[in-house]
């Protein structure tokens, strides 16, 4: 089973190139931003939890984003592996998820993180906002803060996956085929 974690800044290009690699290499594209608008629109348990959290502006407790990502891992039992997105964003949650998918006889095969310059992640979504409509795509001082609290926070989990060999950086600036290809490289040359 192939299970990747795809990890960057905000405008990396991770959405763009997650939806290639689901059409490479047969996988199921995990996002926890969809998975929690899906369960707060869907009304579940967890959704309703999340939203307590999300209505305050605070983080969704690990448990519930892990609980969440878990019950999507279930609903598809004949994948040939998942990506994940946006998740694991902290080295807790990359603990539950090896333990979680150790139990299914698995485990993340590798960590793709695609490494952009800042200046260039904020022309991406200053170019973004033009077809988002997201107010914080449009504000280069919400930009740099959300890729300061990304370094800050969630680049971290990183080094979990370094630590167990599992992690490739990738060079996040060229054309979409060229990225891409990088990719599949570091993918296929495992």
């Amino acid at each position: 089973m192939l299970n990747i974690v795809l990890f960057g800044p905000p405008g990396a290009g991770k959405g763009t190139q997650a939806a290639r690699l689901v059409d490479k290499y047969n996988l199921v594209h995990l996002s926890t931003g969809d998975i929690f608008r899906a369960n707060i629109k869907g009304e579940t348990e967890l959704g309703k939890l999340a939203k307590q959290y999300i209505d305050k502006g605070e983080l969704v407790p690990d448990e519930v984003t892990i609980g969440m990502l878990e019950s999507e891992v279930e609903k598809n039992k004949d994948a040939k592996g998942f990506i994940f997105d946006g998740f694991p964003r902290t080295t807790v949650q990359a603990e539950a998820l090896e333990k979680f998918l150790k139990q299914k006889g698995t485990e993340v095969t590798v960590m793709l993180a695609l490494d952009v310059p800042e200046d260039e992640l904020v022309k991406r979504i200053l170019l973004r906002a033009k077809d988002s409509g997201r107010a914080d795509d449009a504000d280069e001082s919400i930009i740099r803060n959300r890729i300061k609290v990304y370094n800050t926070h969630t680049a971290v989990v990183a080094d979990y996956y370094d630590a167990k060999n599992k992690f490739k950086q990738i060079n996040g600036v060229g054309s979409i085929d060229e990225i891409s290809e990088r990719l599949y490289n570091a993918i296929d040359n495992q």
